[in-house]
């Protein structure tokens, strides 16, 4: 793979594991006959068998380690996650929902795959989206996603939200808040320094 499994590459990362998974099966398949031959010492007395014997081993023990990854990877598609939303479920602004962006098992195989089944085992990229937003089953859609199919963002204006409109690392910042009442009291307190040093002003704020 040499690469990180991400959006981009994820069906090819699970086509690379099916032939893999294909190719082990049929070397052992076919090396069986062989192999049993070995057992009963129906080979040969040659350097050949033990190659046999290697192949046979190798076959079968990467069968085995690919079936386990590969069915891991088809549950993970089948419920449209990635391997830290597994450990970790996704946290949307309104709750945290593990099942968030799971939309069915037609669909979810559609988002890794596309919709033209003749290029499902192809290596051609057909996933759906771009990406960055991805489609979730949640009733009240998080605003971190596309917009709706209306056109209509979901972090439009409304008035009945339950999230202050400025993040809250902002708004619980003392720095950012308390900064502007700062500058404002320094410089009413130097206007005050400046009128009491003009006796003009003085006179004026005395009277």
């Amino acid at each position: 793979v040499n690469n990180c499994v991400g959006f981009s590459n994820y069906k090819f990362f699970l086509l690379f594991l099916a032939y893999s998974l294909l190719y082990c099966l049929f070397i052992a398949a076919t090396d069986l006959q062989y192999f049993i031959k070995f057992w009963t010492n129906g080979l040969p007395d040659t350097q050949a068998k033990f190659h046999i014997m290697f192949l046979f081993f190798a076959a079968a023990m990467f069968s085995v380690s690919l079936s386990s990854l590969f069915g891991y990877h088809c549950w993970l598609v089948s419920k449209n996650k990635s391997t830290l939303e597994v450990f970790r479920a996704p946290i949307f602004r309104h709750r945290t929902d593990k099942n968030g962006f799971s939309l069915g098992f037609s669909k979810n195989l559609r988002q890794v795959f596309g919709d033209e089944k003749k290029y499902w085992l192809l290596p051609v990229f057909s996933s759906l989206g771009d990406g960055c937003s991805f489609p979730t089953c949640l009733v009240n859609q998080d605003p971190e996603q596309a917009s709706t199919p209306g056109g209509l963002n979901s972090t439009s204006k409304n008035e009945n939200h339950l999230f202050p409109a400025k993040p809250l690392r902002d708004s619980q910042s003392h720095l950012l808040t308390d900064t502007p009442s700062w500058s404002e009291s320094t410089a009413k307190a130097e206007k005050g320094k400046v009128g009491m040093s003009n006796p003009a002003l003085t006179m004026e704020n005395e009277t």
